[in-house]
């Protein structure tokens, strides 16, 4: 460890990147302690408490939210917009070959940027409307234009901390998004465990409460760790050319396949699109027509269920774990260039039907990890049901999101340090 850290630090552009990276995310985490004027802390800070819906809100905008900050809607527009043309990159052909080519994904990368934009102004309005009929006392004289200045001032947030994160990310040691949101679940570690604590001495639980968060926390660090490091290996030999006098190729080597190719990325978009119907159904909690009210009250009992809410969530975790693989993993791509390499897969024809048996291979495995990352996912809300600790939901959820993003963090890292190895050599 000690050696590791020894030369990440000898190594100057490495060294300078790190401490980019942490100087961007302490500019966020400033900014998410900036709030908007004419909030009442103390009402919203009990709002935040006492609400499980905003509580996951919170979560993923890095804590931003529970201030009410110019930068409280967080990444949150622009994973929206990103798994909006990731879906129609598999709907619209003209997308799926846009896809393909780095040109078309800088492309689609502009577009998404741009839809971030009203995606911002739609759901720091919606946001806004929502606690102001949820709870008076938050925001008691917002009016009209102070509402237009807000939406205004969440939505240039909102494309600063989408700006701040692809800086990150351009340095490579690290997922900007990801990175955010994982500064913002630790800056919120002290709070959360003094709350719980707290709450814990008041109903006589401590003890029961400190086993179950570690053995929540425990069980996803070993099972996050073991899902990001498995992997299957194809074996790949390379045929021999003769050039003149020399010979070249002829190696045996392997083609990895990763358990979980997604990452953390299933995980973020699955709190996304899970808390999207409650958001919704509370905004016609009060309306005047009485089916529509009773439609809303009945959605929003029925996704607090625990069994209902675990269920769709497992669901959803698994879903994106094959969809954004579908995204990133191209077997066609691959069984092509291990063409042009003079490369093969013992036992299988070049081109198509490599292509095919990667394709087939990776469903095979991606379902192991898929699962297994589900089942991390859900495991809180499992403990949750034996125990009574609501707060294991967005703590579990929190320690998945944070061992996942700190796990391909040090992969990058210990990446460039084998570049700079290489280069050495």
């Amino acid at each position: 460890m000690m050696e590791k850290l020894r030369q990440i630090w000898k190594a100057r552009d490495l060294r300078l990147s790190i401490l980019f990276v942490l100087a961007m995310l302490f500019i966020y985490r400033l900014a998410a302690h900036m709030p908007i004027p004419g909030v009442n802390a103390a009402a919203l800070q009990r709002f935040f408490a006492g609400n499980q819906v905003f509580g996951m809100l919170n979560l993923l905008s890095g804590g931003g939210m529970q201030n009410f900050s110019i930068v409280m809607m967080g990444v949150a527009p622009f994973i929206t917009s990103s798994i909006i043309f990731q879906l129609l990159g598999m709907i619209v052909p003209q997308l799926e070959e846009m896809n393909k080519e780095e040109a078309g994904r800088q492309k689609i990368n502009m577009w998404s940027r741009w839809l971030t934009v009203p995606l911002a102004m739609i759901q720091s309005f919606s946001m806004i409307t929502l606690i102001r009929r949820s709870s008076g006392d938050i925001l008691p004289n917002f009016s009209g234009m102070d509402i237009f200045a807000a939406v205004l001032t969440i939505t240039a947030g909102t494309i600063f901390v989408m700006w701040l994160g692809e800086l990150i990310t351009e340095k490579k040691v690290g997922n900007g998004i990801s990175l955010m949101i994982f500064a913002g679940i630790v800056a919120g570690i002290p709070t959360a465990l003094g709350n719980l604590l707290q709450a814990s001495n008041m109903d006589g639980t401590f003890l029961l409460t400190a086993i179950s968060f570690a053995a929540v926390a425990v069980l996803t660090v070993v099972g996050v760790v073991i899902i990001n490091e498995g992997q299957r290996n194809i074996p790949v030999q390379y045929a021999r050319q003769i050039r003149g006098n020399r010979t070249f190729g002829g190696a045996s080597s392997h083609l990895p396949l990763r358990v979980n190719m997604a990452g953390v990325m299933p995980i973020i978009f699955a709190v996304s699109i899970v808390m999207f119907p409650q958001m919704i159904a509370q905004f016609f909690t009060k309306a005047k027509s009485a089916w529509l009210s009773g439609a809303a009250d009945w959605l929003i009992r029925m996704l607090n269920d625990g069994w209902v809410y675990g269920i769709l969530y497992f669901v959803l975790v698994f879903a994106f774990a094959y969809f954004y693989t579908e995204v990133i993993f191209h077997p066609k791509q691959i069984a092509e260039n291990l063409q042009k390499q003079g490369g093969f897969i013992p036992g299988i024809r070049p081109g198509r039907h490599t292509a095919d048996y990667l394709y087939s291979t990776a469903n095979k495995v991606i379902f192991s990890g898929a699962l297994s990352l589900a089942i991390l996912a859900v495991m809180p809300m499992v403990v949750k049901g034996f125990t009574g600790i609501s707060a294991l939901k967005l703590g579990g959820t929190g320690i998945l999101i944070v061992v996942s993003v700190v796990i391909e963090t040090v992969k990058q890292v210990e990446a460039q340090l084998s570049m700079r190895e290489y280069d050495i050599m």
